[in-house]
Order: C-alpha cells, then structure tokens, then sequence
C-alpha cells in the first residue's frame, strides 16, 4: 500500500460582495509539500455566476482564475510569483485576500495521490 502524505487544500470562492458573505465555489487548490505537488482546478459556470452575482464581469474572473492556475504551474507568463517555489506559490494562493476571488481557510487531509485528490475535491465542493 502506497504511502498515505499530508496535503493541504482551499477552495476557491467568487465573493461579489464581502459584506453579504455569500459566495460560489468555484475551485479547489491542493498542495502536497512531500510530492512538490501544486494543483489547481476551476470551472467558469456562466449561467449559474450570472444568476448568482448578473453584474459580474464574467471575462475578468476568468481571466484571475486562468492566472492562479498558472502562478500553480510555474509558468513563465504567471509573473514573479509564478517563479517562487511550491511551497510559496501555494501560500500566495491561499492568501487572505480582499478581493471577489478569494479561498477558504487551509484544510489538511492524508493522500497516496494528490492529483486523485484534486479531482475527488473538484466533484465534491464544486460540482
């Protein structure tokens, strides 16, 4: 039986009004440090943000959420944080933020696969 290692997540919301405390998941972020694994995995639902937040400008959130997924994988177009080391780029992801995309507080679990886990976390805060 493969190891089980630690791994940490958030999810991923769209806030559109912090002061309501209503949001949307949107996607999930895992973070496995014995791997160096960073996943990020995100769905742009037009209809339901549309009927969840109608004044949202859908193109800029996904234009945010397409660069967290490449600040996750240290790609060369993620600008500098995309540069910092996994374990960075995961804090900056998760970071407490102001802003209409936001993540939950970190949640740690045990995995053999955090990319398995990434998908099983997709399809049960998500979808």
């Amino acid at each position: 039986m493969p190891d089980q290692q630690l791994f940490e997540y958030a999810v991923i919301r769209l806030v559109p009004r912090v002061e309501r405390e209503e949001f949307l998941n949107l996607g999930v972020v895992v973070f496995c440090k014995k791997q160096n694994y960073l996943g990020v995995k995100f769905i742009i639902d037009k209809t339901k943000i549309n009927a969840f937040a109608p004044a949202i400008e859908i193109d800029c959130v996904e234009d945010s959420l397409n660069s967290l997924l490449k600040i996750s994988r240290a790609d060369k177009d993620g600008g500098p944080i995309a540069k910092l080391d996994t374990a960075g780029r995961f804090r900056w992801l998760t970071a407490t933020k102001s802003t209409i995309l936001q993540t939950s507080k970190i949640h740690p679990g045990l995995s053999e696969d955090p990319a398995a886990t990434l998908e099983k976390l997709f399809d049960k805060l998500v979808l």
